[in-house]
C-alpha cells in the first residue's frame, strides 16, 4: 500500500529488488543481516511469502514487482581483499542442489515473483549474469520464470572490466543476452548493445525478447493503463503511508522477532515494582538509524531502547562507548556508577552498519573493540539483575557472558525496526512473551580462525580439518544453535498420531532395479511422487506455565545414515498461540519426495530407504520407506 502511494505521489518506482534470499552461509558476512538465515527450506518459504506480501493476489496483475537476489552462490563481500567483484564462487552440484538453488526454485515456482536478479560473483568460472545453464537453462527453462532477469547494478560492466572474462565491451553484452539477460542494471548495454548487433553477435530477436520480459512486466504493474489516478490502486496516497496500523505492524514485527537466548534464574520479566530504577547502558542503547539496518526506507519515527524502557520506569543513562567500535574504556566508570545505582541494568550493545554492511565482511564474530570488558565490569558492579541485549544482524560470540553467572539474561532482537524500543522494553517487562528462533547457528571465534570465506563446501571434510557450515553440516560446539528460543512460559510435546511405515511407489520396474537395488535410494525422477500423501503427524502442544505464549514447533528430519545428506534438514516450522495451560493439535505434512529426499554428489535428488527419523522438538518418531507395494501403516 505504501508502495503505491508512494508511486502515485512520483516518490518511488513499483519494482522492489527484494528480497535477498542467499543463503547465509559464513556467519561473517556483511550482508547477511538481510537474508533470512543459513536454512534453504526455512529461505525458500520466506522468499514465497515475501513476494506475495508485496506483488499481491490479482493473477497476472502485480501490485507491486519483486525480486529475488542474488542468483547465486552469493555470500562474500570484501573478505581480506577478495571482493564479490572478483570472486569465482567453486560449487559443487550437490551443494548448487541442496542448498544454493532451494531459496530461488521456491521463490519462483512457489512465489511467482516477477523478476530474479543475478549476482556479481562467478560460479564455476562462469559470471552468473553470463551463464546460460543458470538463466536459460534454470529459471527461465525448468522453472518457467514469468517475468524479467535483471542483473546486480553494472554486473556486465564487472564482468568485463574487473573479471576480464571477455576481450571486448560488444562480446560482453553478447554473452549477458544470449545466456538471458534482460535488464541491465546500469549503462553497459545502453552504450555497447548496438555494436554487438551490428557486429552480428546478437540478434534483433534476441533483443525483442528481452525487451518483451521487461515491457511484460510494466504492463502488469499497470504502468500503461493512463494515469496512476485511474488504477486500482490509484486512490491510495500520503494519508495511505505511517497509518497507525502499519505503525502497529512494525512494533508486531519487532516483538516477534526478538530471540530470548538465556534467562538464568527467570530473572527476566523485570517487575515494575521491584525494578523501579534500571540503568540502561551501552552505545546502542539510544540508537535510532542503526534500528532499521540497511536497505530501508524512511522511518516513519523511532522509539529508542532507552525511550521504550523509560516508558515502564525511570532510568539511569550511560552510553559507555562514544559508538560500537568502543575504542576505550574512558566511559567506563560512570556507567559502573549507574548500574550500582539502579535496581536491574540493561546493556544494549552489539554492531551497526559500520561493523557489517554491503561490502563490509566482519573480521569476527567477537563483539568489537572494549564491549565485552563493559560488559563484564558493569556486570560486576551492578547491584540487580544485569540483562545482555544484543542488536545485530550477524552472529555474535558471547561466551563470556554465557558463562558469567552476573549475567542474567541475554536478548537478540536483530535490527528490530524503528519500533524497536518499544518492542525491547515489552519484552523486558513481559507485556511480550518472546517467542522468536535464532535462524542462524552462533558459532564459537574459533570457528572462523583457520577458515577462509572463499571455500564454498557446506559439508564437512575431516581429512582437510574442514569443519562444514550451518547447523546441517557443522557438529562442532556452539555459542547457540540454530532455531533456539527460550520464552517465559513452557511447553510439553506429545506425539498423537504418526505413521511408522511407508511404500514409495515407482514409476516403472525400470526405475526400481536402476535406482534401488544399486544405491538403497530411489531418484525422486523414478518415484510416483503424485500418488504419494503427505505423512499425516499429529503433535499435542501444551502451555504447561502460567504465561500465555508464542510457540513455534519445529520439525527436523534426518535421513537413514550416509555421506550425502545433512545430519538434520528442517522440513517445517508451525506457529501457535497457546494460553497457559491449555493444549492445541498441530499437524504436520510431511511430504516424502520433498522432505525426505537428499541429493547425492552428481547432484540427483534421491530418497533414501530405509529408517528417517522426525525430530519435533524433544520428540522423535521413526519413519521407514521402502519400496514394496502396500499403503501407509501407522
Amino acid at each position: 500500500d505504501e508502495a503505491r502511494a508512494m508511486y502515485n505521489g512520483g516518490m518511488a518506482g513499483l519494482t522492489f529488488w527484494s528480497p535477498n534470499v542467499n543463503i547465509f552461509r559464513d556467519p561473517r558476512w556483511g550482508r547477511g543481516q538481510e537474508t533470512p538465515g543459513e536454512d534453504p527450506m526455512l529461505a525458500g518459504n520466506y522468499a514465497a511469502s515475501y513476494v506475495r506480501g508485496l506483488q499481491g493476489n490479482d493473477g497476472e496483475r502485480l501490485k507491486v514487482a519483486a525480486c529475488c537476489k542474488h542468483y547465486t552462490a552469493y555470500d562474500l563481500d570484501n573478505w581480506r581483499g577478495v571482493d564479490r567483484f572478483h570472486f569465482n564462487a567453486r560449487v559443487s552440484k550437490q551443494d548448487i542442489k541442496d542448498t544454493f538453488e532451494i531459496p530461488f526454485r521456491e521463490c519462483v515456482l512457489g512465489g511467482k515473483v516477477a523478476s530474479v536478479m543475478c549476482s556479481y560473483n562467478q560460479v564455476n568460472g562462469i559470471p552468473t549474469c553470463a551463464n546460460p545453464k543458470l538463466l536459460k537453462g534454470t529459471i527461465r527453462g525448468s522453472w518457467r520464470l514469468n517475468g524479467y532477469i535483471v542483473s546486480d547494478c553494472d554486473s556486465v560492466g564487472v564482468f568485463f572490466e574487473n573479471q576480464h572474462y571477455t576481450s571486448k565491451p560488444e562480446e560482453a553484452v553478447a554473452a549477458a543476452i544470449k545466456a538471458g539477460l534482460d535488464l541491465d542494471c546500469g549503462p553497459f548495454l545502453a552504450i555497447h548493445t548496438e555494436a554487438a548487433v551490428r557486429r552480428g553477435l546478437v540478434s534483433q530477436l534476441e533483443i525483442n525478447w528481452a525487451l518483451a520480459n521487461t515491457m511484460t512486466a510494466q504492463m502488469r504493474l499497470g504502468m500503461f493503463d493512463g494515469e496512476p489516478s485511474a488504477h486500482q490502486y490509484g486512490n491510495l496516497g500520503p494519508r495511505d503511508v505511517c497509518t497507525p496500523a502499519h505503525q502497529q505492524l512494525a512494533l508486531e514485527a519487532a516483538r516477534q522477532g526478538i530471540v530470548l537466548l538465556e534467562n538464568r534464574g527467570r530473572s527476566l520479566p523485570l517487575s515494575i515494582r521491584r525494578h523501579r530504577t534500571v540503568a540502561v547502558i551501552g552505545p546502542n542503547s539510544d540508537v535510532t538509524v542503526t534500528m532499521i539496518g540497511n536497505y530501508a526506507g524512511v522511518a516513519c519515527g523511532y522509539t529508542t531502547p532507552l525511550q521504550g524502557i523509560g516508558r515502564y520506569t525511570r532510568t539511569i543513562h550511560q552510553a559507555g562507548c562514544t559508538d560500537v567500535h568502543c575504542n576505550g574504556n574512558q566511559l567506563f566508570g560512570a556507567a559502573e556508577a549507574a548500574a550500582r545505582q539502579a535496581d536491574a541494568t540493561v546493556l544494549v550493545m552489539g554492531l551497526d552498519q559500520s561493523i557489517e554492511a554491503e561490502f563490509v565482511d566482519r573480521a569476527g564474530p567477537l563483539l568489537p573493540g572494549h564491549q565485552q570488558e563493559l560488559v563484564s565490569r558493569v556486570a560486576r558492579a551492578s547491584r540487580g539483575p544485569t540483562i545482555l541485549v544484543l542488536m545485530s544482524g550477524g552472529p555474535i560470540d558471547v561466551t563470556f557472558a554465557k558463562n558469567d553467572p552476573r549475567i542474567s539474561a541475554i536478548i537478540w532482537v536483530g535490527y528490530p525496526g524503528q519500533a524497536g524500543g518499544t518492542a525491547i522494553a515489552d519484552v523486558l517487562f513481559g507485556t511480550t512473551n518472546p517467542g522468536g528462533k535464532l535462524p542462524m547457528t552462533w558459532y564459537p571465534q574459533n570457528y572462523v580462525t583457520h577458515l577462509p570465506m572463499t571455500d564454498m563446501a557446506m559439508r564437512a571434510d575431516p581429512a582437510r580439518g574442514y569443519p562444514g557450515r550451518t547447523y546441517r553440516f557443522y557438529r562442532g560446539p556452539v555459542v547457540f544453535p540454530f532455531g533456539l528460543g527460550l520464552s517465559y512460559t513452557t511447553f510439553a510435546h506429545n506425539l498423537a498420531h504418526g505413521p511408522t511405515l511407508v511404500s514409495v511407489p515407482l514409476t516403472s520396474l525400470k526405475a526400481t532395479a536402476n535406482s534401488t537395488m544399486l544405491s538403497k535410494a530411489v531418484r525422486v525422477s523414478h518415484a510416483d511422487c503424485n500418488a504419494l500423501s503427505p505423512l499425516d503427524v499429529h503433535v499435542d502442544v501444551k502451555n504447561t506455565g502460567s504465561m500465555d505464549g508464542t510457540h513455534t514447533l519445529l520439525v527436523f528430519t534426518s535421513p537413514p545414515d550416509g555421506k550425502w545428506a545433512a545430519s538434520k534438514q528442517l522440513v517445517g516450522f508451525h506457529k501457535i498461540h497457546i494460553a497457559a495451560g491449555s493444549e492445541t493439535r498441530v499437524r504436520i505434512a510431511v511430504h516424502v519426495c520433498k522432505h525426505l529426499s537428499v541429493v547425492d554428489r552428481f547432484g540427483i535428488r534421491r530418497i533414501p530407504l530405509g529408517e528417517h527419523k522426525l525430530q519435533i522438538g524433544d520428540l522423535s518418531h521413526h519413519v521407514s520407506l521402502q519400496t514394496n507395494s502396500g499403503e501407509i501403516k501407522v
